[in-house]
């Protein structure tokens, strides 16, 4: 089996007030087609760099990463977008919806951009998974966090990547609404078969995972 993601020896440091910072340092990790793989640590371990550098969205300053069997260093910024497009979704804390869109824009633009057939059936299929029928025309403002984290999670799977990265996808939600994203996160990583690497510091959440890395 090829892995989906290989980082080797990665390494990032960048430029402080008071001189040289590294942020991560030698890591090596392997992650496998629709595993599911939990980083965490305390604030300030480098988890959101890290996942950042496997996705191929930052540099590393050493190392290297291989994602979806191409290895990312010779890249550029334009080949690391193709190299993502319509293959690897992803999920962050502030939601990152663009605002002027309704929820179904919000969906829709991806698969558009993606030469997607039929792209408002796929949008409206998973805005339907994800409970959101009724809401298909509100605006983010319009919608509860909780609503506009499941639109970024349609979002994220409408194209039905084969590599999912979510940042802390409960970190702006209450514990009830949180409970209830990462069931419906998980339902569709299963369904799908997508490989998810999930940042986050709560670790009921990582024991879902099949596998955690510890960053200190």
């Amino acid at each position: 089996m090829i892995p989906i993601i290989v980082a080797n020896q990665l390494s990032k440091t960048i430029e402080g007030p008071a001189g040289p910072l590294t942020i991560l340092k030698t890591i090596d990790l392997t992650i496998q087609p629709q595993e599911a793989v939990a980083i965490v640590g305390a604030s300030g371990s480098g988890k959101s760099t890290l996942l950042g550098l496997l996705a191929g969205l930052d540099h590393p300053s050493e190392g290297t990463v291989t994602l979806l069997g191409q290895e990312l260093n010779p890249l550029t910024e334009d080949q690391r977008a193709q190299l993502r497009a319509g293959k690897v979704g992803f999920v962050f804390q502030s939601f990152h919806l663009l605002p002027g869109l309704t929820a179904l824009g919000n969906v829709l633009l991806p698969l558009e951009l993606a030469g997607q057939a039929q792209p408002k059936n796929i949008a409206l299929k998973v805005l339907e998974q994800v409970g959101l029928t009724a809401r298909l025309h509100h605006t983010p403002h319009q919608l509860s966090g909780g609503e506009q984290q499941r639109v970024a999670i349609a979002r994220a799977f409408a194209c039905k990547p084969q590599v999912l990265f979510a940042d802390e996808p409960t970190g702006n939600l209450d514990h009830a609404t949180g409970k209830r994203i990462i069931e419906l996160l998980f339902s569709l990583q299963m369904e799908l078969g997508t490989t998810l690497v999930l940042v986050t510091h709560d670790s009921s959440l990582a024991e879902r995972c099949v596998r955690t890395y510890q960053l200190i």
